[in-house]
């Protein structure tokens, strides 16, 4: 199906849409629950506001990202690293350090 240049608001469910290509589309307000995305790729994208809960995250990467004011909560970070360094090795620096007198 192609729809061009069409403003319209869709409910689906229990659909397969894999492989799809959206371009130039708003999709400001959309909901999604109980979503397979893995393998999902966005380029040039504006996600200010987003809010991820009870995702599976593992592997996600992250380049040119703007990521001012982000907070990340309550989350496994096993394996993450930011510029090569593994997130856990600078906690663990950063709360040694302070600690020390």
């Amino acid at each position: 199906m192609k729809i061009t240049k069409e403003k319209h608001r869709l409910d689906v469910s229990v659909a397969d849409l894999s492989g799809s290509k959206f371009d130039d589309v708003n999709f400001a307000g959309a909901t999604f629950r109980n979503v397979n995305m893995s393998g999902w790729r966005v380029d040039d994208v504006n996600i200010s506001g987003l809010s991820l809960d009870n995702a599976n995250a593992s592997g996600i990467k992250l380049s040119n990202a703007n990521l001012a004011g982000a907070s990340i909560m309550n989350c496994k970070l096993d394996g993450m690293t930011i510029d090569g360094i593994a997130v856990t090795d600078l906690f663990s620096a950063y709360r040694t350090q302070k600690t020390e007198p």
